[in-house]
């Protein structure tokens, strides 16, 4: 039984960031690619140890080397995509970034034959064998079990605008959703998905993961796949709401945020702050605002009363925890709009190609 432990979260302000991206041919078009560049000739250095695939043999995932302060972030996160996108070049393929590939229809697709994943397939059918999503993923390191988890309670209000800001799926299975975020929805449809409840402590967070193992529920840990979850083996905070980012420049922008946010939330947990009592239907139904209406969106607030805009939340945490990267978000045309007007304007030719990293 793989299952974390409270030992694991001994250092405070350490960041990870994992990015799904897809592999695809000359054209922009999704292709199988994961036995070559995932299970071929060793990767760049950079990308050994930190290089896997996911569901389907189109969909890779990389992960920097652990970083240490936040003025890093950029360098890592473009040393990554870079040894990504030219090792991929290397063996004749291309790399594409986005929530979902517009073009990805996923009956046409292989799935990976790993085991984890026939496994998935096999226990979770229909919804598993559809998810061609890709996603960001921010770890921030911990230093005390009880911490993490009533960090990830707390960041349960914060994931929609997160989400809102990161809306970059627009189009699935070669058609307009009308959703902001797509991927957000279909990843939904998977088990263990969507927006936690919160837990007591660390002790009340681990039986339940234990217990969804022994019950049969899940193969391991990993496959709890919230929004927003205390990663027992890294000792993080791991947040997974955003999804996967074309331009670099708004990863680190995200990254900042989100560790600015919980080195925040962490000191208030030192000062004996209480836990916000937010109810999951609130937490549901604003992160369903998000889904639909990307940066349109407004929020209920945590106690029900009122609703705050996007640009309201955006320049109330930006000028509460002094940093910029959320106003250059929000000022940039958001990936959702930019994947419409593209195809709109010029052909869903000329969106594959912009979606595809150089």
């Amino acid at each position: 039984m793989e299952l974390g432990s409270a030992d694991a979260f001994d250092r405070m302000g350490t960041l990870g960031v994992e990015e799904e991206f897809y592999i695809v041919d000359a054209d922009g078009r999704p292709t199988s690619g994961i036995d070559d560049l995932v299970y071929g000739p060793e990767p760049p250095e950079l990308l050994s140890g930190r290089l896997d695939h996911e569901l389907f043999e189109f969909t890779i995932e990389t992960q920097t080397p652990l970083i240490e302060d936040l003025s890093e972030v950029a360098d890592a996160v473009t040393s990554v995509r870079e040894a990504l996108v030219d090792h991929a070049s290397n063996h004749g393929y291309r790399i594409a970034a986005a929530g979902l590939h517009p073009v990805a229809k996923w009956r046409e697709l292989d799935h990976a034959t790993k085991p984890r994943y026939q496994a998935q397939l096999d226990r979770i059918q229909y919804p598993q064998h559809r998810n061609t999503t890709a996603g960001l993923h921010v770890h921030v390191g911990i230093d005390d079990a009880d911490k993490a988890v009533w960090i990830a309670n707390e960041l349960r209000w914060y994931l929609a605008p997160l989400l809102a800001l990161s809306a970059n799926s627009p189009f699935w299975n070669g058609f307009d959703t009308g959703l902001a975020s797509a991927r957000a929805k279909i990843f939904e449809n998977l088990p263990n998905t969507g927006m936690p409840t919160a837990f007591d402590d660390f002790d009340d967070y681990q039986q339940f993961e234990r217990r969804m193992v022994e019950h049969g529920s899940i193969d391991d840990r990993g496959e709890l796949w919230y929004d927003v979850r205390p990663h027992t083996g890294h000792g993080t905070v791991e947040i997974r709401t955003p999804d996967a980012q074309t331009d670099p420049d708004r990863v680190v922008d995200f990254v900042e945020y989100v560790y600015t946010l919980v080195l925040n939330l962490a000191d208030r947990y030192e000062s004996g702050e209480s836990r916000t009592d937010v109810r999951r239907e609130i937490l549901d139904e604003n992160k369903w605002r998000a889904t639909r209406h990307g940066r349109d969106a407004s929020f209920i607030t945590p106690n029900s009363e009122g609703v705050v805009s996007l640009e309201s939340f955006v320049e109330t945490e930006s000028d509460r925890l002094d940093i910029n990267g959320l106003r250059s978000l929000f000022a940039a045309e958001s990936g959702a709009n930019i994947q419409r007007r593209i195809h709109d304007e010029s052909g869903t030719d000329a969106l594959c190609e912009y979606l595809t990293l150089d």
